[in-house]
């Protein structure tokens, strides 16, 4: 399945790109967290079978091994939790880190510490993307986890 980037997400991109790994995982979970009741789940699509693996194996490790693995997808570390989420489908990638978030909810993934303050320009930039339309919202999302994972077939 093809999706377009809409011009209205294409500098928040760049914006979210220059926050560290932590930075953009936070931004993720506040992120997930602002639009979860929004989210209609689709009964008819199962997630690829591959993408419930990545999860499935990180949600296996230690909860440092499980914060260090995320840090390496965003980073595009080539690791092999990286390298697998790299060769999802980007509806794959969405899914997984949609299981990411319900897994932090239910304790089984290492959550966001209570005591965590975002930096003032990434509060900034999420109010900004939080004022953005749903639709527009959840583009910005797909590009940006579509974005992350060590894609090797751009290895030499």
């Amino acid at each position: 399945m093809t999706y377009l980037t809409l011009d209205e997400v294409k500098q928040p991109l760049q914006q979210f790109e220059n926050f560290d790994a932590d930075t953009q995982l936070a931004i993720l979970w506040y992120g997930y967290l602002d639009i979860k009741g929004q989210l209609n789940p689709n009964p008819g699509h199962k997630v690829e079978d591959v993408a419930n693996a990545v999860f499935d194996r990180v949600k296996l490790m230690s909860k440092d091994d499980q914060l260090q693995a995320q840090r390496d997808i965003a980073n595009r570390a080539n690791t092999d939790v990286s390298r697998e989420y790299g060769a999802l489908s980007p509806s794959s990638k969405l899914d997984f880190w949609l299981l990411l978030a319900q897994g932090m909810e239910s304790g089984d993934i290492i959550n966001v510490p209570d005591d965590y303050q975002l930096p003032a320009k990434a509060k900034e930039f999420g109010s900004a993307v939080k004022s953005m339309d749903f639709d527009v919202r959840i583009n910005f999302l797909r590009n940006a986890v579509t974005a992350m994972g060590l894609n090797t077939s751009s290895i030499a």
